[in-house]
């Protein structure tokens, strides 16, 4: 059973590293596209304004290259069980508030909605699968073989 189980933890951190590296090869669409759903709440203006100027990057750039590292570093740490319990648990918070800001098929009519309610779908098995994840950490660790022959 052992073997399974770190076969599906590998196969699903593909999912995470895959999107992470089309990220940052698409940086600039990538950013254009967090800056058209997610705008900057005036709170926090003084502050992106000051990380805007140290680094001489926009923050939907900022934002792009953080996720897209964030979902390759938490991908990798799932799949080789290193950490898992932690990156499942921030993976969570990462992809619902993703799906909150870039999944809102409750701002779309009906007909027009369908699609982005299964991407919401998606996320939401997504979440549970993180949620199993961060349940089981790193297992328990027998000395029994995986199979028995």
């Amino acid at each position: 059973m052992p073997a399974f189980i770190t076969f599906g933890r590998v196969l699903f951190a593909v999912l995470f590293i895959y999107t992470g590296a089309t990220k940052l090869f698409a940086i600039q669409q990538t950013a254009d596209f967090i800056a058209s759903k997610m705008p900057i709440p005036t709170l926090l203006a003084p502050y992106t304004s000051q990380l805007e100027t140290m680094t001489g990057m926009p923050m939907s750039q900022l934002l792009a290259l953080s996720a897209g590292g964030f979902e390759i570093i938490a991908g990798l740490m799932i799949a080789v069980n290193f950490g898992a319990r932690f990156f499942a648990i921030l993976l969570i918070f990462f992809v619902l508030t993703a799906t909150f800001y870039f999944h809102d098929f409750w701002n779309q009519a009906a007909p027009e909605n369908a699609k982005t309610l299964i991407d919401a779908l998606k996320n939401l098995s997504i979440i549970g699968g993180l949620f199993m994840i961060a349940g089981y950490g790193r297992g328990p660790r027998s000395s029994e073989p995986a199979y028995d022959v």
